[in-house]
């Protein structure tokens, strides 16, 4: 039995090892069916590469072909009465041999965009392994894959292709560069690139880069003029010398640094470049519609398919709107401050874009790229989710001290008023009562009705983001407030109604947009209703125009923002104005320059429309309703009222001081009195009392709103958001 037992242990034994040995023999097997498959595929692979390759070499034009062909697209575009207003296409300067380019350019361009130029076959092994461990490093963020095109690949897809980023444009790219390096040689390789590669401003060729930025032939380039045209190929617009100097410089020092460490210069050679010392040519005048079309023209990539042939643009810019828009931001923005425009139609059509101050001085668009805190003019959604949560504009709400989470808001005031409808609260800006909605709505109320207003920037849902917090961009405020005025239906700006052909062949139509509904109409018209009271009797009484308007004033703590957003007409018209470093800006309120700046566009606007009646007209006395924080800075240190301009507000009831003595006081010392019965007949909710005759009393009777003494309030860091 032992015996027995003994060999079927070893019979166990064996086989285990049996089994072992055929798995590890059907592994092998498989790995070099593997391996053969893969070798196998990657020959079809190179013949059908090889056979592209050929196929492409026979269809490249000759070398002297290609120095005559052009490159870069010309484009025509029209306002919106048909008139050309810009062109935009190709600018050469002289074509430069290889032998003509200064040493130090070719250099400079081979350091910074292509360090193995000389020695890969058109595509570089080296850059494509880094550029797939970037793109695996990176899976999932959206980046794109970099670092991998050489010099010759971007000379192919400067020529046959466009910038569009997909695989299969990526792979003809490849294919074409491989082509060009077999028929062409290096140096002649360079010398196209030179002469083709595109340095932002119109410009093609180092010898129009050079003439552009410099004033002369890029014959007598320097090194330090060299680093900084090499720097332009990554990115035009962003490294443009005369858009953002000290992007320019920065980048321009990254070329030497490259320079250096390929070993075409030293490093005292380096160090004595000063790039920041190169002089450039003075620039001429260019219209502020150049914002208008750096932003809607790189729209036209997903509009039409990619080509060469010229092209017209037809737009929505109206250039009689575009210079007042231009000449109020000019005329109102204070010193020093830079100020942004954005003027929509019913639909969404910008009828007008001002980006800034000037756009030669800085090509920056602030209003579309830049993200600013809109202070009180977010209340907007506030107060709109208040309205579709079940608020009417005559509910009362009490203003009174509040903490939230920690935080305690703040009235401009310095006071509370008690019990208010939420039309006066908005009319005041009553910081408290925007902190208490958006507690009892939920603060993700308001953050989701501002995304669904079109806010694509963050969002945060602290108690302080009621009064502005979050950060915003001038479009998709102004879009937000277009929705309001079309009755709360979606607006989505934009810019390009129709392209064609040269020839007149329809290449893209713009279909109307019916857009979506967003709110309720009554929710539309409840915070029309409040907006119409901030201009008739608020902070923004400097945007009147002689007929009805809407619209909100925004101030950000310290006055590091103005704002003033509004509709009339058929129109929404945004204004900001502030700084580039956020710097406080003293007297920056939103009830003054923008609001200035506001009113002088509109009034030019809207000359030419029908008058607009609103569903509801308010039209309340001016020294019964306070400003919003706009109008509290530089405040009588008595805790007297100002206006949105400073100056103290007299109020009814106050006597005049007897000659060389102390200002009479008003017969009531709790402060101004706010009459809410009053209030409720100027805006129709309760029939006028007949003249002379005794006040009416309800049970209960009209409260009488009495604004108490200020008093000192606890602050804790919040935006005071107005």
């Amino acid at each position: 039995m032992r015996r027995e037992r003994k060999q079927t242990s070893s019979g166990k034994s064996s086989g285990k090892k049996g089994g072992s040995a055929s798995e590890a023999s059907r592994v092998r097997v498989w790995l070099r069916r593997i391996v053969r498959w893969g070798l196998g595929l990657a020959l079809v692979g190179a013949v059908a590469i090889a056979v592209a390759v050929g196929i492409a070499v026979q269809r490249i034009p000759s070398f002297e072909a290609l120095k005559k062909s052009p490159a870069g697209q010309t484009i025509r575009i029209h306002a919106a009465d048909g008139t050309i207003f810009l062109s935009l296409g190709p600018n050469y300067g002289r074509w430069l041999t290889l032998r003509e380019t200064p040493q130090v350019m070719q250099d400079a361009m081979v350091a910074v965009e292509d360090r193995r130029f000389r020695y890969h076959p058109g595509v570089d092994p080296v850059g494509l392994a880094r550029a797939g461990v970037f793109a695996v490093e990176h899976y999932g963020t959206g980046r794109r894959m970099q670092g991998a095109s050489t010099i010759t690949q971007q000379l192919a897809r400067n020529i046959f292709l466009s910038n569009s980023y997909t695989w299969s444009r990526k792979l003809r790219e490849m294919v074409l560069a491989l082509a060009l390096e077999w028929k062409f040689s290096k140096d002649q390789i360079l010398e196209l690139y030179l002469n083709k590669v595109y340095f932002g401003g119109g410009s093609y060729g180092i010898d129009a880069a050079s003439r552009r930025f410099f004033g002369h032939s890029a014959t007598d380039m320097s090194l330090s003029e060299a680093a900084v045209v090499a720097g332009l190929v990554k990115a035009p617009s962003r490294y443009s010398p005369t858009a953002d100097a000290q992007a320019a410089l920065g980048r321009a020092g990254v070329v030497l640094n490259t320079m250096v460490d390929a070993g075409f210069v030293t490093r005292s050679q380096a160090d004595a470049a000063k790039p920041a010392d190169v002089e450039l040519a003075s620039e001429t005048g260019q219209n502020s519609a150049r914002y208008f079309t750096d932003w809607a023209l790189p729209q036209l990539d997903m509009l039409i398919d990619e080509g060469n042939e010229p092209i017209d643009v037809y737009t929505t810019l109206d250039l009689g709107m575009q210079r007042a828009a231009t000449a109020a931001i000019q005329a109102d923005a204070p010193r020093g401050v830079q100020g942004a425009l954005v003027s929509l139609d019913r639909d969404g059509a910008v009828r007008a874009m001002v980006g800034g101050t000037d756009y030669v001085a800085s090509n920056y668009n602030r209003a579309t790229q830049a993200v600013r805190q809109p202070g009180s003019a977010w209340k907007l959604f506030v107060y709109m989710a208040a309205l579709e949560a079940g608020y009417k504009v005559d509910d009362e709400v009490i203003d009174e001290p509040v903490t939230i989470g920690g935080w305690s808001p703040r009235n401009s005031s310095g006071r509370f008023a008690g019990a208010m409808s939420v039309r006066t609260a908005f009319a005041y800006s009553v910081n408290t009562i925007a902190a208490k909605l958006g507690s009892e709505i939920g603060f993700s109320s308001v953050a989701n009705m501002a995304r669904r207003f079109g806010i694509t920037t963050p969002i945060n849902t602290h108690p302080s983001m009621v009064l502005g917090s979050a950060e915003v961009r001038v479009i998709d405020m102004t879009a937000a407030f277009a929705a309001v005025a079309r009755k709360g239906v979606s607006v989505h700006p934009y810019g390009i109604t129709k392209v064609t052909t040269a020839e007149g062949r329809l290449l893209y139509q713009r279909e109307p947009d019916r857009g979506q509904v967003l709110v309720d109409d009554w929710v539309a018209a409840g915070i029309t209703d409040l907006l119409q009271t901030a201009v008739n009797t608020g902070t923004g009484r400097a945007a009147q125009i002689g007929r009805p308007v809407a619209g909100k004033t925004g101030t950000t703590s310290s006055n590091k923002d103005g704002w003033f957003l509004g509709f009339s007409s058929g129109l929404t018209t945004g204004v900001w104005m502030g700084r580039d470093d956020a710097k406080p800006v003293g007297g920056l309120q939103g009830g003054r320059a923008p609001a200035r700046a506001f009113a002088d566009y509109m009034r030019i606007a809207v000359a030419r429309r029908p008058v607009e009646r609103f569903d509801t007209e308010v039209v309340l006395p001016e020294w019964q309703l306070e400003g919003d924080d706009d109008a509290y800075f530089g405040a009588p240190e008595d805790g007297g009222l100002v206006d949105e301009n400073g100056m103290p507000i007299e109020l009814p009831g106050a006597a005049a001081p007897p000659e060389g003595g102390e200002p009479v006081p008003p017969p009531v010392d709790e402060g101004p009195v706010l009459d809410q019965q009053w209030i409720e007949e100027q805006t129709g909710r309760r029939a006028p009392a007949e003249p002379g005759a005794a006040p009416k009393q309800t049970s209960p009777a009209p409260p009488v709103i009495r604004i108490p003494p200020a008093r000192p309030q606890q602050r804790n860091g919040a935006s005071e958001g107005n």
